[in-house]
């Protein structure tokens, strides 16, 4: 059973669910016939939670359960292994941003008058919550902000997988600040940049102009700022694999990009372009310099270095 079940007090657990009881459980004539921490099954579920669950026990009884009374069994062995909010508050976490960036449209050159600003960047957090037995957020998100902060060995993780968010945090030109172990990243940046660059950008532009395709047969029509970035990605990773680099700003293909977004160029149109970008791809990883993985021993030593650091 997932997590996301145990968390989710409006979901209706399934038929079968191994649960522990949160409760003491009396019998006919007020005694406690089951203790807290009891495990069982529910062998019958109800049309919503305002009813209870029918719970199976090892020995054969049966007893009816709210669902605040019951917690899945997955659940409670996880309990007591979260990060306490009072170690959260002991140490801000935002505090330990060592880098920050912007990316998204501001950082293309696709802005508008009413266009967010995105931020991301990397955290470090102190040795003392990094070695406990909760461990760290892998990333800090402020929804309302638009920021979010991966841990430093998520965002290294995403790098050498060549997720493009990431790779467009190391060459973004909008630096808003860094400290000196990212300043050392950014100095490393190209040990990321390798053949699979190819195989994440064309997956997902394949992946995304199928559901496109399906909301067009479907519903008529799409999201065109969607199909935009779709075109960006593949102009990113043809130069990525031809140059060594990841560019972020658009240049000539900028009023391109910009009439995909407005509606103003046809669907046909696009995906035509889309498929001869598809074939440039195919060309350029054909004949890119590029190493087929990236360096995973530099990004290793560079992951050890920062964590000695916070020692």
């Amino acid at each position: 059973m997932s997590e996301s079940l145990a968390f989710n007090p409006n979901l209706i657990l399934p038929v079968g669910t191994q649960i522990v009881t949160r409760v003491e459980i009396q019998d006919a004539a007020g005694e406690i016939a089951r203790s807290r921490g009891t495990v069982g099954v529910i062998i019958k579920s109800p049309i919503d939670n305002s009813h209870a669950y029918r719970v199976q026990f090892p020995d054969g009884g049966e007893a009816s359960l709210r669902r605040s009374e019951l917690t899945i069994h997955s659940s409670w062995q996880q309990e007591g292994l979260q990060l306490p909010g009072a170690v959260l508050a002991d140490f801000d976490l935002y505090e330990c941003v060592i880098y920050r960036c912007i990316v998204g449209s501001r950082a293309y050159g696709l802005d508008h008058a009413n266009s967010d600003i995105d931020r991301r960047g990397i955290y470090l957090p102190p040795a003392d919550i990094q070695w406990s037995l909760y461990g760290i957020p892998e990333q800090l998100e402020n929804k309302e902000n638009e920021e979010c902060y991966w841990e430093l060995q998520k965002f290294l993780t995403l790098a050498l997988k060549a997720n493009p968010n990431v790779l467009e945090c190391l060459y973004t030109p909008g630096v808003e600040m860094v400290m000196p172990l990212a300043e050392e990243l950014l100095g490393i940046r190209s040990i990321f940049l390798s053949q699979l660059v190819y195989q994440t950008y064309n997956g997902y532009v394949m992946s995304q102009f199928k559901k496109l395709e399906q909301d067009i047969r479907t519903k008529g029509e799409f999201k065109w700022k969607h199909a935009m970035h779709l075109i960006r990605l593949l102009l990113s990773g043809i130069t990525v694999l031809q140059e060594g680099f990841v560019p972020v700003r658009v240049e000539e293909h900028r009023l391109q990009l910009l009439a995909i977004r407005n509606g103003e160029m046809p669907w046909e149109e696009v995906n035509a372009w889309r498929l001869s970008l598809h074939r440039h791809f195919d060309d350029a990883f054909a004949t890119t310099s590029l190493p087929e993985r990236p360096d995973y021993e530099k990004a290793n030593a560079f992951l050890i270095k920062a964590r000695r650091s916070m020692v």
